[in-house]
């Protein structure tokens, strides 16, 4: 079962006086990129977080986001009383003026207010762990889904690959022997004198290197290995990747040893739905 890359999960979790708040998204990339925003005070704890999210999504373009709501009344935010009289006793020597007068101008100074470096809560921890848990299992449920629907756009395409292929190898004879044809009129337009047995078989000779016997049965595997492999418990897209590669390679040689036109209009439109293919196997994780 393959998944794709793209995907988004957001849980929340609700604590008495917070709102954690969990979002990633992804994309899909070569390896795992992953850009995090976070509270300065959870820095601590960033490269552990990185591990949980690479873990789960393996690979892709990453964007994780973690957002601390207070709901309650509790603030870091104090006074700090310290400097505020300092302030205030200078401006008293500056100006003349009642003490709340001077308290409004003081708070307005840089330090005026102070915030403490809180600690991490543990009990906040778990819940933050909690709600990072719930969005990967949304992102890769979403990720599952995305997933199937690749998986069946491939099988339909295979499907045609196959058919068109089928519809080569009809064709096949046609070929060979048009191409017997065009070489011994060839030969009756230059009005040589040949001999039969040397001529027929320098032609077996030409007609073997256009034969595509083992570009067929290389071609075949290659599409019952791609279906086996989508059918895998794992999902693996460079394996599905090398070998859409080794499809493209069988389906050029094919067209180069082609010399017939309605054969290479097949294998243009082989091409065409192997070029469909590649592109959506960009998102396969």
């Amino acid at each position: 079962m393959i998944q794709s890359m793209t995907g988004f999960g957001k849980y929340v979790v609700q604590l008495p006086t917070k709102k954690i708040t969990v979002e990633i998204k992804s994309l899909n990339s070569k390896s795992i990129d992953l850009n995090a925003r976070m509270p300065s005070s959870y820095r601590e704890k960033e490269l552990e977080l990185r591990k949980l999210i690479a873990n789960s999504l393996e690979r892709g373009k990453v964007d994780f986001s973690l957002y601390l709501e207070g709901t309650g009344d509790e603030t870091s935010a104090q006074v700090n009383e310290t400097a505020v009289r300092q302030y205030m006793k200078q401006l008293k020597t500056i100006a003349d003026g009642d003490d709340l007068k001077l308290l409004e101008m003081a708070l307005r100074f840089p330090d005026a207010m102070k915030t403490a470096k809180e600690d991490i809560d543990e009990e906040e921890y778990v819940a933050i762990l909690e709600a990072l848990d719930g969005a990967l299992a949304e992102i890769n449920t979403f990720r599952s889904e995305e997933g199937a629907v690749l998986e069946k756009d491939f099988l339909d395409r295979i499907k045609i690959l196959k058919n068109l292929l089928a519809q080569v190898l009809d064709m096949d004879p046609d070929r060979q022997a048009t191409i017997r044809e065009r070489l011994e009129k060839a030969v009756q337009d230059i009005k040589a004198d040949v001999d039969a047995n040397r001529f027929e078989q320098e032609l077996i000779y030409y007609l073997e290197k256009y034969d595509i016997t083992e570009e067929k049965v290389r071609l075949e595997n290659h599409l019952d290995y791609f279906e086996k492999t989508l059918n895998s418990s794992d999902s693996n897209g460079k394996k599905l990747g090398f070998i859409s590669q080794e499809i493209g390679r069988e389906i050029n040689t094919i067209g180069s040893k082609a010399n017939f036109a309605p054969m290479q209009q097949l294998v243009v439109q082989m091409k065409d739905e192997l070029e469909k293919i590649k592109e959506q196997m960009l998102n396969v994780l």
